[in-house]
């Protein structure tokens, strides 16, 4: 829930109208009597972040939505919301959906260390990075007819640096039998228990492909091997410091 769904001042954003409205017309539609993870889909300034949260609360105590959480959220933004539901004894979020992964790490800064400090799950969005991580793309091959990535560049990659990653998680994959891809979503579950990718394809057999990563066990080796490489992408301009490594795990 975010985004426009018709004209007004209510049919946007996080306000308390929108979301109630939105609820319910999701539920009618899909002809079911409760969500089970219901998330913000992105910040709104306009909005009182106590207003959104009250109204998440009133949809987990009417039974329409079970757990709530957010996508895209500052870390601040993210504690803002949790002191609030504390302060108030309402239902607070218990998940958040962002970008990470072996070659965009901007969350190890502060939002990993504020989810493992207060108890919430990351959910992965492009965990392959919009594909870039797939194997498809080396430095010869950058794109290829049909690629997402030829015609919508996004995440923004380090790619030079994280070509370097690629080659390495290849070396890895072919001594164990995997692609780059299973590699990829390997590492990222190796992070954390809390952590869970979601991976996107329109084909069946690179869903297949995406889902022998849970059964891929990466040593501590393969693991400090890949980070060596991923510590040098930059991350706003910058290497991620050592003290964000240590802090995090890596």
């Amino acid at each position: 829930m975010f985004g426009e769904t018709g004209t007004g001042a209510n049919m946007r954003g996080a306000t308390r109208g929108h979301i109630l409205d939105g609820v319910k017309a999701s539920l009618r539609r899909m002809q079911l009597d409760h969500i089970d993870l219901y998330q913000i889909h992105g910040f709104d300034p306009a909005t009182p972040i106590e207003e959104t949260v009250r109204a998440l609360d009133q949809l987990v105590r009417q039974g329409h939505v079970r757990y709530v959480g957010v996508s895209n959220w500052a870390a601040w933004q993210i504690a803002k919301a949790l002191g609030i539901a504390e302060r108030w004894g309402l239902a607070r979020f218990e998940s958040l959906q962002a970008y990470y992964t072996v070659a965009g790490r901007d969350l190890e800064r502060e939002i990993v260390p504020m989810l493992r400090s207060e108890g919430l799950g990351l959910m992965v969005w492009s965990p392959l990075a919009g594909g870039f991580l797939s194997g498809k793309y080396t430095r010869q091959q950058q794109a290829e007819a049909g690629s997402r990535r030829l015609e919508f560049d996004f995440p923004p990659v380090d790619k030079e640096r994280a070509y370097d990653c690629v080659d390495v998680m290849r070396s890895i994959g072919e001594a164990k039998g995997a692609s780059v891809a299973q590699v990829a979503l390997a590492w990222l579950l190796a992070q954390r228990p809390w952590i869970v990718p979601i991976p996107g394809t329109t084909k069946l057999h690179r869903l297949e492909e995406n889902l022998g990563a849970v059964d891929l066990d990466l040593t501590a080796g393969d693991l400090a091997e890949i980070d060596a490489e991923a510590s040098k992408i930059e991350v706003q301009g910058e290497r991620l410091p050592e003290a964000v490594l240590k802090m995090t795990g890596h």
